[in-house]
Parts: structure tokens; C-alpha cells; sequence
């Protein structure tokens, strides 16, 4: 799986553009006189692009954090103004790559700037990025130490958390693999309401990502695989599950943990990634529930090679014999991998329709796009899921640290991937219909042809 922080917060694979842009904004904007008040008329910092950057951008913009420089205050931002013309128009940031024109537009925790909000940034740097009246200037926020749970806000502490074994991540080397078993210390069999992995603060740029599954003991004794746990890489936020479904957390279980760290210069001794498990409450009904779980479901394209300078297009392809809903989609590619989509195609209408796409892939970030409740695609039995891929291995592709090179799948930062983590909730015909009637009643045009 690609790697996903850097060795510093000029990550190779987001800002060399950003900053070739910034430094010209040094001289077109700094260059000059002291800030212009502006026009009365004019769009300006403090009533109008603030309360914009404290929404989408401080939460990585600020002193210690992922984002290469500070955005918490007029000073600092303006000699930025160019470049974040720029990324925003590009929707290169704020880092939620999902196109607007293309599927399921209804997601939780979605941090695609509207238009509006674009033409906002666009107008107040044309009109020379004014500061405006200071006295408007919003609150400062305050904001969570990065040690906390970000899902905290909306349930609480965790109910559960299972910390994985400690390990020393050295300062320099390769991909490592840390794939330690823990026991739970889960005594009943419980239902999960959200998942989050967090790793820690003086790993967060070495931690790639974090697998988890659970394993469980079969009658002679012997552990076997249950169920995946979580799949935590940078930019992910955590996992919800719907309020009708039951991802289950089992009792007296371990947890099988495959943790890829890749060093950025600081080594960290006796690292721990955590993971926090919310329960839903007690009087939740699990007999009227349906169960979920959170899979790759072999979707990949197969063994590939990619020639030096060449293209490709993978697809794979997966059936339910009974009626399913999705959750949510993670797609994940590496640093070769430009896009990818998921459609369904249903072979009784001989309708194919995409479900997401995404057109501007950045292996930086990998986004978990969580349907909002009513808007999850529900997916008949017997229809077929297509997973597309696309790959760009020329000098044409800004990610590609070598086109000279052939890349094939593999495990590797410099090899390539093509899956999806998808959740899917498991229905019977009966609630399948009576999901489908009630998305009808609540909004009729949600989705259309095979999944609806």
C-alpha cells in the first residue's frame, strides 16, 4: 500500500507545485506594499474567507500539524493567496478527492468545498486578497490535541480500545511490517457503532497503515479468522455503521494486527497504533439488525505489469447472491494509480450505473466516503459490482517518483494496488424491499437502474 506521510511536511507527493506556485505569490504578494483594506465591496478575509479556512483547512493548517504551513491567521495566509487560488480550483485541496458530477453526492463528513465557497477564495484574491474590518474577523477555534479520538466529538470516548504491541521504528530504512496478535480483553459479544485507528502522535508521519482483524477460537481450540477489525491509512477518518446493522465485535478474541510503518528520520521506541471501538447502546435490537462487515471482497484486476512510459485499466468483478446495501467505499492505489470508480451493473434491466468515482487520485490521502443514511446504494441480488482502475506511469503523471521503471502489483510502496475497502450490510429480499419503498417515499430519485 502507498505510502501516506512524508519524512517532512513537504510531502513529495502533495506540495512541489505548491510551493514552486507559493514562491511566486512571495513576490506578487508580499513583494508589494502593507495590506489594502480593499474596496468596502470586495470579498475580504475577515467576514468572508476566514470562517472558510477555520471550516475546511486549519484543522491540517496550524503549528504542529500535517499541513506545510500555518493558516490561523491573516498574516499568515496571505502570502499564500495564489496557490490556494489555485488548489482549490483544481479541488486539489481541501484533500477530499470524489468527484461532484459523478454518483452519490450524499456523504458524511465530506470536505469538498461547495462552488460557492471556491468563487469566494477566487473573488478575494482577484480583488487583492484585503484583509477587511479585523473587528469581523470569527473566534478562533480550538482545536483537539492531535493525540485525541477525532470521533470523540460526536460519540464520546471509546467504549473499547485495543492497543497494538509495542515496536521501535527506526529513523531510516524500507517498508516495514509489524504484524503482532493481542488479546481483546472483549468479554461479550458486542455490536459496533464506529471504529476508529489512530496511531501515535510521534509516529503519525511513519505510519502508513494499520490492519486489524479479529481471530477467534474454534472447537479444537485453535484460532482462525473471524472478521476485519478496521483498515486505518492516512486521511481516514473512522468507520460508522448504520443504526438497522451490526458489525460484530466477538468475545474472548484477539486481535491480528498488520501495521506498515515506513521511516521518515525520527525514530520512535516502543510505538503503539491504537484502535477505539464505540458499542451501540444496550437496547439495541441485533435480531432486527442486519450484519456488516468491511472487505476488500477480491475486487482487484488481477496480476499486472506496467510498462515504463505506459498505461493501464484494471477492472474486477464481484456478485451477492442475496440483496446488499453499501456502506461506504475506500478505494486505494499507489503512487502510479490516477483513478478509480465503482459502478454496478444489474443483468436482468441490463443497467450500469457508477456508484463513486474518483477522477484525481492522490496516494497522499486515502478517504473512506461514508454514504449519508437513505443514500446508500442498495445493490439487488445477482448484480455485479465492477471496480475500475487507471494507471499513469509516464512523465505525464506528477505523483510518478520514475517512469523509467515497470511496476507490477505488490506490496510495496514503489508497487502498485488496485482494491476498494467496501462495507456492506447483508439484507434479505424482505428488507431489501422495504428499503427500497422507503427510499422511494423519502427521495424517489436518489438512485436509479441497478442499485438504488
Amino acid at each position: 500500500m502507498s505510502r501516506v506521510m512524508t519524512e517532512s511536511p513537504g510531502h513529495p507527493l502533495r506540495w512541489p507545485a505548491a510551493l514552486a506556485t507559493a514562491l511566486i505569490a512571495v513576490f506578487l504578494v508580499v513583494g508589494g506594499a502593507e495590506a489594502d483594506p480593499g474596496d468596502p465591496d470586495d470579498v475580504t478575509f475577515a467576514e468572508d474567507v476566514a470562517p472558510i479556512l477555520q471550516e475546511n483547512c486549519q484543522v491540517c493548517h496550524q503549528p504542529g500539524q500535517i499541513g506545510p504551513m500555518s493558516f490561523m491567521s491573516y498574516e499568515e495566509v496571505r502570502p499564500w493567496a495564489p496557490m490556494i487560488k489555485d488548489l482549490v480550483t483544481r479541488r486539489e485541496m481541501p484533500p477530499y478527492h470524489y468527484d461532484t458530477d459523478i454518483g452519490i453526492q450524499q456523504l458524511k463528513g465530506d470536505k469538498r468545498l461547495s462552488e460557492e465557497d471556491i468563487q469566494t477564495i477566487v473573488e478575494w484574491v482577484d480583488a487583492g486578497a484585503p484583509l477587511g474590518d479585523p473587528t469581523a474577523l470569527p473566534d478562533p477555534v480550538e482545536w483537539p490535541d492531535m493525540s485525541e479520538w477525532r470521533l470523540a466529538g460526536e460519540f464520546g470516548p471509546p467504549d473499547h480500545v485495543i492497543p497494538s504491541a509495542p515496536y521501535t521504528v527506526p529513523a531510516n530504512g524500507q517498508d516495514l511490517w509489524w504484524e503482532p496478535v493481542v488479546p481483546t480483553g472483549i468479554n461479550e459479544d458486542r455490536c459496533i457503532k464506529a471504529i476508529e485507528t489512530k496511531p501515535s502522535v510521534p509516529a503519525m508521519g511513519s505510519t502508513h497503515h494499520a490492519n486489524s482483524r479479529f481471530l477467534v477460537q474454534n472447537e479444537a481450540g485453535e484460532w482462525e479468522d473471524f472478521d476485519r477489525l478496521s483498515e486505518f491509512a492516512r486521511g481516514k477518518l473512522g468507520e460508522i455503521v448504520p443504526q438497522d446493522a451490526c458489525r460484530t465485535a466477538p468475545a474472548n478474541s484477539r486481535v491480528s494486527w498488520s501495521i506498515h510503518y515506513y521511516p521518515d528520520g525520527n525514530q520512535v521506541h516502543d510505538d503503539q497504533v491504537e484502535v477505539g471501538i464505540w458499542y451501540h447502546d444496550e437496547d439495541f435490537d441485533e435480531e432486527a439488525s442486519y450484519p456488516q462487515d468491511l472487505r476488500s471482497y477480491r475486487l482487484q484486476g488481477g496480476d499486472y505489469d506496467i510498462p515504463p512510459h505506459g498505461k493501464l485499466m484494471t477492472q474486477g468483478f464481484h456478485s451477492f447472491d442475496h440483496p446488499v446495501r453499501l456502506d461506504s467505499f475506500q478505494p486505494h492505489l499507489h503512487l502510479r494509480g490516477v483513478a478509480m470508480g465503482l459502478e454496478v451493473f444489474d443483468s436482468k434491466s441490463g443497467e450500469r450505473e457508477w456508484i463513486s468515482m474518483i477522477s484525481n487520485w492522490n496516494a497522499g490521502w486515502n478517504l473512506s466516503h461514508i454514504y449519508e443514511e437513505g443514500y446508500q446504494p442498495l445493490i439487488p441480488a445477482g448484480a455485479v459490482l465492477i471496480l475500475t482502475a487507471w494507471y499513469d506511469n509516464s512523465a505525464n503523471n506528477p505523483h510518478n517518483p520514475d517512469p523509467d521503471q515497470w511496476v507490477a502489483a505488490g506490496q510495496r510502496t514503489t508497487d502498485e494496488m488496485s482494491h476498494a475497502w467496501i462495507a456492506v450490510t447483508h439484507l434479505d429480499q424482505e428488507g431489501y424491499e422495504r428499503l427500497l419503498a422507503e427510499r422511494e417515499t423519502e427521495q424517489p430519485v436518489a438512485m436509479t437502474g441497478g442499485a438504488r
